[in-house]
């Protein structure tokens, strides 16, 4: 799996991950003070969602694309210490039960 944390996320880089995402007009994800990047199989991305959801006030959304392993990119949008706190607890947890 692999995680990256955008703290003060550009204009630019949130118009991208807009238009990549189902639902990009959630005042949360205009709101976001850092974004939280996660990769991997379905499964792990499922629990993963699921975690970040559960643990803190965030916006989690599944990022279209394709890709030639089928890999699967979620965003979580939130203030930093949100964002920090989901994407540490999908880390602690990776390969895991979800909770």
């Amino acid at each position: 799996m692999d995680v990256r944390i955008i703290k003060s996320p550009s204009h630019g880089m949130m118009e991208i991950l807009k238009h990549r995402i189902s639902d990009p007009n959630d005042d949360r994800i205009d709101r976001a003070g850092a974004v939280g990047l996660v990769q991997g199989k379905l499964i792990d991305m499922i629990c993963a969602a699921d975690i970040a959801e559960k643990l803190v006030h965030v916006a989690v959304r599944d990022v279209r694309g394709s890709c030639p392993q089928n890999m699967v990119l979620l965003a979580i949008f939130g203030d930093t210490a949100a964002v920090e706190a989901a994407v540490e607890k999908i880390r602690s947890d990776a390969g895991q039960n979800c909770l």
